[in-house]
């Protein structure tokens, strides 16, 4: 470990029990933001998140209302001619279910050979936590902070982020920054500083193909009366060939290759396609675009996907039914320089141009983001992949993620900052599924990482 994060660390290690503790508090409220029964866990786990922001030196602490969950927002602004950070995290957590599949009690936190296991140790209770704690440190240690910080703490994400994304668009002027920290990412693998500077953009979409005016028996009517569900079918297999590739025209019209540097990283890490395959995918063969590595297509590719179809009889036994209409749910997954208007205005005309004889078809936007590219360049980036470097004693790798982080688009168009996503988890923590667990070192080694990355940032250039 670097000299000069050694108080901090030592600060930190003096402090573990007393960290812990608190954490598994906050993991004991069962903070489910979709279900309407935990709505006072919810405003429960908000007020603990004000209490310890508080608690740790920060001032001007709200609990903010807003048509859902309340955000938490704090500050401390004593540092005149230094940057502004401004944390982001959330303190919601998804569902626990199945139950029986949890080896403890999902709120009641264990640990378990070095692993803190409970629903949200790491997505996001954990990770958020710690930059409380790394302000908790700083202040114990120097009495000031070296930079200005501002914290904004959502409970819908797990629900879509509603309420952050009106607040972030109507107050530029509170929430200005230079930069935000955003810890709800993982590391590429064990002991391995990652930081996060890619992500793609999201399209969501229901297509709604209606055919007769009500459902039909097919014995009497099979062979003439046109099917809602078999045109979805045939509409939603010509969007792609047999590889993978898109077949709508103008989807890839703005996609760029990745830069030869960032493909050179790429093919640096630890990653073994066949493991990925069967550890990960769980299928007997990877797809996709012919010629893209699996990383290529999951981080660099635009992708369209079917997430469901309804419509029609599932049940038990049989009815031979032609149904009236049926639904798809269908998703584009955006790079950098695509623009959603123009995608979904792409497949508006592909479905416009291919909706099978007898039907007609109605596509609904349910919402759309862009993709993300974050400049590594910017002094924000440089300063936490050198820190990161230093904690973990091995160099700092640069990853995208195929996934959506809407909050760090809302960041970039509304205050016009870039966001640090440094994130400590691991692949296997099991985000979202029984048995949650967040690494209990790297729940320490993310308090001095931070505290360090904000004491470094507020250093002249």
């Amino acid at each position: 470990m670097h000299e000069h994060s050694r108080p901090i660390s030592r600060f930190v290690d003096a402090h573990r029990e007393r960290f812990l503790e608190e954490l598994k508090q906050f993991l004991r409220i069962p903070s489910v933001s979709t279900d309407p029964e935990r709505g006072q866990d919810v405003r429960r786990a908000a007020q603990f998140v004000a209490d310890r922001l508080r608690d740790a030196g920060l001032g001007h602490v709200e609990v903010i209302p807003t048509d859902n969950h309340p955000l938490v927002y704090a500050d401390w602004l004593h540092a005149p001619g230094k940057p502004t950070v401004l944390c982001y995290g959330h303190y919601d957590v998804q569902p626990p279910d199945p139950l029986e599949a949890w080896l403890s009690p999902p709120f009641d936190p264990v640990v378990r050979d070095g692993n803190l296991y409970a629903r949200g140790s790491a997505d996001d209770k954990g990770q958020m936590y710690m930059h409380i704690k790394a302000v908790e440190t700083l202040l114990a240690l120097n009495g000031t902070l070296p930079v200005n910080l501002k914290f904004l703490i959502e409970g819908e994400e797990e629900i879509g982020g509603a309420a952050i994304a009106q607040y972030v668009a109507g107050n530029p002027a509170k929430l200005r920054a230079d930069a935000a920290l955003v810890s709800d990412t993982a590391l590429y693998a064990e002991n391995t500083p990652t930081l996060c500077v890619g992500l793609r953009g999201l399209i969501y979409l229901e297509v709604e193909a209606k055919g007769p005016s009500h459902d039909l028996h097919s014995g009497l009517y099979g062979g003439a009366a046109p099917n809602p569900i078999f045109g979805l079918m045939q509409l939603l297999g010509a969007a792609k060939d047999a590889s993978g590739a898109i077949r709508i025209p103008g989807v890839y019209d703005d996609v760029d290759a990745p830069a030869p540097l960032e493909k050179e990283s790429w093919a640096s890490l630890p990653f073994d396609e066949d493991e990925f395959r069967r550890n990960e995918v769980g299928s007997v063969k990877l797809t996709g675009e012919r010629g893209y590595s699996a990383l290529e297509r999951i981080w660099a590719r635009p992708t369209f996907e079917v997430h469901g179809v309804a419509g029609g009889f599932t049940g038990a036994g049989a009815k031979t039914v032609i149904p009236a209409a049926a639904t798809a749910k269908v998703s584009f997954r955006l790079v950098p320089k695509q623009d959603p208007a123009k995608v979904i205005a792409a497949f508006r005309k592909f479905v416009e141009d291919n909706t099978p004889e007898g039907l007609s078809i109605e596509v609904r936007t349910l919402s759309a983001s862009p993709a993300i590219l974050i400049d590594t360049n910017h002094a924000a980036i440089r300063i936490a992949a050198r820190v990161f470097s230093e904690v973990f004693g091995r160099p700092t790798v640069f990853i995208r993620d195929g996934a959506s982080v809407p909050i760090v688009g809302d960041f970039a168009a509304h205050l016009g900052v870039p966001s640090v996503m440094m994130g400590f988890g691991l692949p296997d923590d099991g985000l979202h599924a029984p048995n949650e667990k967040f690494r209990l070192e790297n729940y320490y080694h993310g308090i001095v990482t931070v505290a360090c990355f904000l004491e470094q940032y507020g250093q002249p250039a």
